[in-house]
């Protein structure tokens, strides 16, 4: 998709909203994969239409499954999995992690390549544990990641691997989402225990579980996963909790209330931790009838006051506004809304930390450099820790902010304008990675 600079609009007013969203690109994922290696077909009512869930289903077609998509639901038709693929993942974590393990049951190479982004996301330690199962994997020379080969012999005997996962659970997703489809099954342990985002790890149980497979976690870092059991659904998949973020979050800036139907009551999705987490900003939230209501008083200044202003600080809030104190949030189970938190953060008028997330330097960029980067772009102030991030409040004027490929950085900027005139992102194209249709949302946040 071409480039497309986007001037990030001041908000006229509170917000008084419904913003429906469209499906988890995490559960589209898993779901798909899970359809792929099912026996019979599955329908996905819901399913996301965006960039990353079209790349997954492209990848797939490659390695022998038909996919057919329309407006309200995605058939698919599994097949057996066929080599000599050549599978382009652009920026797709979600597709370079959990298709090497499904590309190991070919009887021969399937490539993998993507962007020179994707090239730096780390991949090793799930090509690793791979190669223990006895799959053929070619890796390039030095640091890269991209391009690399799987070559499998037809079948795979699985059994067990020891796995690193510090750097990403997507790696032990990837595996256990495979494992039923391994003529033993497959048991793994991490070693070390570690565990980012472990509300992602119990998405993919939750999603092996929906297809019939019977897996388990049997100690805090090991699990099994029996063989077969797979078989075709017809599955509703729920709205993308994450990308509620941002739009909640233009409601605790601008104030207001806003809605959010169809929110499951019960979920794996670690966006559902954005109530407590808003909380801290002094956002009230109820869920009635599968609809979350948010209600804030806001971080702006009274209407009376100058926005316009360069430099203004959020400090200008009257103190029944503002957040009473230091705000330190721990998102080791939920590392996707740090930019928007720290969006608010930054606005907040109080110091802010985000702790648990060292992991987000090996997402779709460096998310900790990028959004101390642009922090510090804007005037403030934003220091790297070993976990995470710390802001001190500071005044912030308008510029042309980088969103690095990234869709979180791209909702970064968009709160952040919401605040501080003049901000501008230089490529507001990358919320179609899992978001399409944000802008248009965006705008319904404030109807003409």
């Amino acid at each position: 998709m071409k480039q497309r600079r986007w001037a990030a609009p001041p908000a006229p007013g509170p917000v008084h909203a419904t913003i429906t969203l469209p499906g988890s690109k995490s559960l589209t994922a898993r779901y798909l994969v899970l359809a792929a290696l099912a026996k019979g077909p599955s329908r996905l009512k819901g399913a996301l239409d965006a960039d990353d869930s079209r790349l997954m289903a492209a990848s797939l077609e490659q390695l022998g499954t038909r996919v057919e998509t329309n407006s309200t639901h995605w058939d698919v038709h599994p097949g057996p999995v066929v080599a000599g693929g050549d599978i382009q993942i652009g920026l797709a974590g979600t597709v370079m992690r959990f298709l090497p393990p499904v590309a190991a049951l070919a009887a021969g190479p399937v490539r993998f390549d993507g962007s020179t982004a994707a090239g730096a996301r780390p991949i090793r330690p799930l090509l690793e544990a791979l190669g223990r199962l006895g799959v053929n994997i070619s890796l390039p020379a030095g640091s890269g990641s991209l391009p690399f080969t799987v070559t499998g012999t037809g079948q795979l005997t699985g059994g067990h691997t020891t796995l690193d996962a510090r750097l990403s659970s997507q790696f032990l997703s990837a595996l256990l989402l495979a494992a039923p489809a391994y003529s033993q099954g497959l048991s793994i342990s991490l070693e070390p225990a570690v565990l980012p985002s472990r509300p992602h790890v119990e998405m993919t149980l939750a999603a092996l579980a929906t297809f019939g497979a019977n897996g388990a976690e049997t100690s805090p870092y090991a699990w099994t996963i029996q063989p077969g059991g797979l078989t075709g659904k017809t599955i509703q998949v729920e709205p993308d909790l994450s990308n509620a973020a941002p739009f909640l979050a233009a409601a605790v800036v601008a104030g207001g209330t806003i809605r959010i139907p169809n929110w499951p009551a019960q979920t794996t999705q670690p966006g559902a931790l954005l109530p407590q987490f808003l909380t801290a900003f002094g956002a009230r939230t109820s869920l009635r009838d599968g609809t979350l209501e948010l209600t804030s008083p806001g971080l702006l200044p009274d209407s009376g006051d100058d926005l316009d202003a360069p430099g203004w600080t959020p400090n200008q809030r009257h103190p029944d506004q503002a957040p009473a104190g230091p705000i330190c949030l721990d998102l080791s189970a939920a590392g996707e809304l740090a930019p928007c938190l720290t969006a608010l953060g930054a606005l907040s008028g109080v110091p802010f930390e985000l702790t648990g997330i060292a992991h987000l330097r090996g997402h779709e960029t460096d998310r900790l450099a990028a959004l101390a980067t642009e922090i510090a772009r804007l005037g403030g102030s934003a220091e790297q820790t070993t976990t995470g991030l710390r802001l001190s409040p500071a005044p912030l004027s308008g510029t042309l902010l980088q969103t690095y490929g990234d869709h979180r950085m791209a909702q970064f900027g968009a709160i952040i304008g919401l605040a501080i005139p003049g901000v501008e992102l230089d490529d507001v194209s990358v919320t179609a990675k899992t978001l399409p249709s944000f802008t248009n949302l965006w705008e319904q946040l404030w109807p003409r």
